[in-house]
């Protein structure tokens, strides 16, 4: 059923109205948006999560990109098609925004978000159909890529994330299917953790946003 009010999402009873709807198109207001994030945070992780003003600039460049504000996403070039590579420092919040974001398009598709440690394991099980299962159609976030091991099966190892990127790359030109992912490493420790050919398609299937390398750990 199709969702007439898209910019009006309700939690627990509280509505929250993100922007306004004007000749079928939503116009979203950015400071609605940080509201109703907050509030969904504390719903999905707990009553300490906040939204730190110093996140704001990042926080900012996902959303415009999540509702598809094409003007805004070419004034800081960003490409709507790609996909969002997310990066920074351990425990910034990375994932948290990567599961929190999805929520403000409900009328869009969503994505999964696994664990890249998680094929890696999957792999070292079952092998190859691993590689094809994450190189399919369906829509990902990769979380914490780079820090997975090395994927071995019967005796053989395999770089499981950089083959099942090649293969979200082969989509990405046939389809235009988008992937995602979150990363603690930057541009020069994902060439050599994935080499120079996995990097350079990296290039092309995501757009990087990063926290700043000083952010502090929202963990503790």
């Amino acid at each position: 059923m199709k969702n007439e009010n898209p910019h009006i999402i309700v939690e627990k009873g509280v509505q929250y109205k993100l922007g306004e709807l004007k000749d079928n198109c939503i116009q979203y207001d950015f400071k609605s948006i940080l509201i109703y994030l907050d509030a969904k945070g504390k719903l999905l992780f707990g009553k300490n999560f906040k939204i730190y003003e110093e996140d704001e600039v990042v926080l900012y460049k996902l959303c415009i990109y999540f509702i598809r504000d094409f003007e805004a996403c070419a004034k800081l070039n960003i490409d709507p098609n790609k996909g969002i590579l997310l990066s920074g420092p351990v425990g910034c919040g990375k994932t948290s925004l990567m599961k929190l974001l999805r929520h403000i398009v409900p009328h869009q598709k969503s994505y999964e978000l696994i664990p890249a440690r998680n094929i890696t394991f999957a792999f070292n099980n079952i092998g190859y159909k691993t590689i094809q299962e994450y190189g399919s159609s369906n829509f990902y976030c990769f979380d914490d890529l780079g820090v997975e091991t090395t994927g071995r099966h019967f005796g053989k190892d395999c770089n499981v994330m950089g083959e099942i990127l090649l293969s979200r790359y082969d989509l990405f030109l046939q389809r235009k299917t988008r992937t995602h992912a979150t990363t603690n490493l930057n541009a020069q420790e994902l060439e050599e953790r994935y080499g120079n050919r996995v990097r350079s398609r990296m290039r092309q299937l995501f757009n990087l946003i990063a926290f700043d390398k000083e952010s502090k750990d929202k963990r503790t």
